[in-house]
């Protein structure tokens, strides 16, 4: 019967002579959990702004409310208070809108100076990675070339 021949060894030695370098993936995993990191700070930085706007409005129409529920003498003075409160919640939701925008426009420039910086960290990176690779690799295959001429 014929043995099948043990390729273990000669794959091991193949292995050997190209090896990997992990460092190129520490260095990725490093680079994206800083670009989370960054992101995460810009959310988190824009929430907080949010809660301050909707805190202040609800704020502004509580105040608003006490002016308007406050008891009156006259009918006339009920329609004039409704009429009042109306205008000044249409102006405070005008501005307060305006700092929403104003907060995603904030986070929109921010998240794109974020991705724009990481492609080009990541070419950077691409490109040593690439580098290193085909040093490595010529060198590899002229150890195996010279030991094979031997």
């Amino acid at each position: 019967m014929a043995k099948t021949p043990d390729y273990t060894k000669t794959m091991q030695d193949m292995m050997a002579n190209f090896p990997i370098d992990t460092s190129s993936m520490q260095e990725a995993m490093k680079s994206q959990s800083m670009l989370g990191e960054r992101l995460a700070r810009v959310a988190l930085s824009a929430a907080e702004r949010s809660t301050e706007i909707s805190a202040q409005w609800a704020k502004d129409s509580l105040a608003r409310m006490g002016e308007f529920a406050a008891a009156k003498n006259e009918p006339a003075e009920y329609a004039k208070a409704m009429s009042d409160f109306a205008s000044a919640s249409a102006e405070v939701a005008a501005e307060h809108m305006a700092a929403y925008a104003e907060v995603a426009k904030k986070v929109q420039m921010d998240t794109v100076d974020l991705m724009l910086t990481a492609g080009k960290d990541m070419a950077a990176d691409a490109q040593k990675v690439a580098e290193k690779a085909t040093r490595e690799t010529q060198a590899a295959a002229k150890k195996a070339t010279a030991a094979a001429e031997k």
